[in-house]
C-alpha cells in the first residue's frame, strides 16, 4: 500500500521522528580492509519495497550472529552503519550487519512506517521484507538461525518493536532507541499523539499487542533492551515507561527493576527480571542514538546529527546479545563462542572478575548491594570491586557461578 504524499509531507512538518537529511549526516573513515556495507539483491519478493544492504567482515564464516539496523527517518543505511558504532564490533567479534533502508518512494521522509498495520503485520509489506533479508542471510551468508537480533533508532526503533513482536521466531533480542511500543500507532494521524505525549495503557493491553502479533505462538520471547535520553522532546520519554511495560508483560516479569546500575554518560541502567528487559536512561541526551567516539573498548561511534556523545550504545547492545564471543570471526569452534550450531564439544566462556566489573560488563545484575548473575539469577555476593566471582556462559544472556 502506498501514502498520500500530501499526507506524509504534513507529518514530515510535524516532525515524526525528524532527523536530518542522510547528506549532511557525517561518516568515519573505513578501516583498512577490503569489508565494505554492500547493496544485495533478490532477496525476496520484497514486498515492503525496501533496499538491502549487508556487512560481513573479513574472514566470517557460517555460523556467525547477526545484527538488523534500522535508520531512523530521513536516515540512510550508510549513515546509520557509519556512525552507530557496531561496524567495530562487527569487525572485533565476528557477526554480520543487516541494513535495510527505506525508500522515499515509501515514505517521503525515509522513514519505516512503523505506524501502518500492513507494515507491522507479520507476513506482510515491509515487516516481511525485513524478515526475508534475514532469510536470505541465512542462506547465504550462513548466519546462524538462532543468533539473529534488531536495533533500531526512533522510526526505526518503533519498527524494531514491531520485529520483535511480529517475529519472535526469528529473532533472540533487540533494542529500541528512543522508539515507541509496538502497536501504538495504527495511522499516521493517531502517530503524533504516540510520539508526544506518548500513550498511555496497562501492561496487559500493551502485552497483549505484542501476543496478537503471532496468534497462538508459544515459543521463546526475544529479550528487549530501551534506550532513551531525559531530554528527549521528539519522542516523549513516557515511551521508554510504555516500551518497558509491554516487553514485562509479554516475557512475564515485574515491571519493578531488580537491578539499578550508573554507568558512563550519565546513564542510569534498570535491568528487570533476569536481566530480560533493560532500560537505559540517559540524563539530559536529546533524541538520538547515543555513542562515545574514542579508542577505548566500550568505546564507539562518530558523532552527528542524531548520533549523540554520552555512552556507547552499540557495545551494551552487543553484550547483552551476547556477541562478545572473543573468537576469530569464522571461527565457530574458537572457545569462548557459545550458541554455536553443531559444535556440542566447544569450551565454555569463563571469566572471573569483581562482581562490580561483571555488572558493568552485563555478565551480572544488582540489586540491594548483592549482585546476581545474569540470566541464572544466582547470587554472587556483595555487589563491590573487592569481591571476585568465575562467572560461565551457558547461552546467550545466561551465566552461572563456576568454570
Amino acid at each position: 500500500m502506498r501514502r498520500n504524499p500530501a499526507l506524509l509531507a504534513r507529518l514530515a512538518r510535524a516532525a515524526l521522528v525528524p532527523v536530518l537529511a542522510a547528506a549532511t549526516v557525517l561518516t568515519v573513515a573505513a578501516p583498512a580492509h577490503a569489508a565494505t556495507l554492500t547493496q544485495v539483491t533478490g532477496f525476496g519478493s520484497n514486498p515492503g519495497n525496501l533496499t538491502m544492504y549487508a556487512y560481513r567482515p573479513d574472514g566470517l564464516g557460517s555460523g556467525a550472529p547477526a545484527v538488523v539496523l534500522l535508520h531512523g527517518c530521513a536516515q540512510n543505511a550508510n549513515g546509520y552503519f557509519s556512525n552507530s558504532g557496531w561496524r567495530k564490533y562487527a569487525d572485533q567479534w565476528g557477526f554480520a550487519l543487516i541494513v535495510p533502508e527505506q525508500k522515499t518512494a515509501n515514505n517521503s521522509t525515509s522513514c519505516f512506517n512503523w505506524f501502518e498495520t500492513g507494515d507491522t503485520s507479520r507476513g506482510q509489506g515491509e515487516a516481511l521484507s525485513i524478515r526475508q533479508m534475514v532469510d536470505h542471510a541465512r542462506g547465504n551468508f550462513g548466519v546462524a538461525a538462532d543468533r539473529v537480533y534488531v536495533s533500531g533508532l526512533s522510526g526505526g526503533g518503533a519498527m524494531a518493536a514491531a520485529m520483535l513482536a511480529t517475529y519472535p521466531d526469528t529473532f533472540a533480542g533487540g533494542s529500541v532507541v528512543a522508539g515507541i511500543p509496538y502497536r501504538c500507532a495504527t495511522t499516521m494521524v493517531n502517530a503524533f499523539s504516540c510520539m508526544n505525549p506518548g500513550v498511555n495503557r496497562t501492561p496487559a493491553q500493551w502485552g497483549d499487542l505484542v501476543r496478537n502479533a503471532y496468534p497462538g505462538y508459544t515459543g521463546a520471547r526475544p529479550r528487549v533492551a530501551i534506550w532513551h535520553g531525559t531530554a528527549d522532546y521528539t519522542v516523549a520519554t513516557a515511551n521508554a515507561d510504555e516500551s518497558r511495560d509491554q516487553w514485562t508483560n509479554v516475557l512475564g516479569v515485574s515491571a519493578t527493576p531488580t537491578g539499578t546500575t550508573s554507568l558512563p554518560g550519565g546513564t542510569t541502567l534498570q535491568t528487570y527480571g533476569a536481566d530480560q528487559v533493560r532500560v537505559y536512561r540517559v540524563a539530559g541526551m536529546g533524541h538520538g542514538t547515543p555513542v562515545d567516539p574514542g579508542s577505548g573498548a566500550d568505546q564507539c561511534g562518530s558523532t552527528a546529527a542524531y548520533f549523540l556523545d554520552t555512552i556507547c550504545s552499540a557495545y551494551r547492545d552487543a553484550l547483552f546479545f551476547g556477541l562478545d564471543s572473543g573468537g576469530t570471526p569464522g571461527d565457530p569452534g574458537d572457545p569462548g563462542d557459545p550458541g554455536d550450531p553443531g559444535d556440542p564439544g566447544e569450551d565454555p566462556v569463563c571469566v572471573t572478575a569483581s562482581n562490580y566489573a561483571h555488572v558493568q560488563a552485563g555478565r551480572a545484575y544488582q540489586s540491594l548491594g548483592y549482585a546476581y548473575a545474569a540470566g541464572s539469577g544466582q547470587l554472587m555476593g556483595l555487589y563491590n570491586i573487592f569481591l571476585t566471582t568465575e562467572l560461565r556462559q551457558t547461552a546467550p544472556g545466561n551465566w552461572v557461578i563456576g568454570c
